[in-house]
């Protein structure tokens, strides 16, 4: 454990920091898993209102540092790639 008056600062603003990231990295998940689900079973009209709320929340989360921003371009091509395949089929 930290002995450094600093030291225990750092940890504690560290936490503090890792469950806010956490917040926001499981919201993007659980966005993800939404418009997947809603894509998956051909439920169009759902999956491209799901999709608009993923995107916000996944950039939302690259802006923060939780994400990288490549990563959460990566996340929403794939995720416009599926909507786009489920409507057109």
């Amino acid at each position: 454990m930290a002995n450094h008056k600093s030291a225990l600062k750092r940890a504690r603003q560290n936490e503090i920091r890792r469950l806010r990231n956490k917040g926001y990295k499981t919201r993007a998940k659980n966005v993800i898993k939404q418009v997947r689900s809603a894509a998956d079973n051909n439920e169009t009209e759902e999956a491209r209102a799901r999709l608009a709320e993923a995107v916000s929340t996944i950039q939302k989360a690259a802006s923060k540092g939780v994400i990288h921003r490549n990563a959460a371009a990566r996340k929403i091509s794939r995720l416009y790639r599926r909507v786009n395949r489920a409507t057109a089929a």
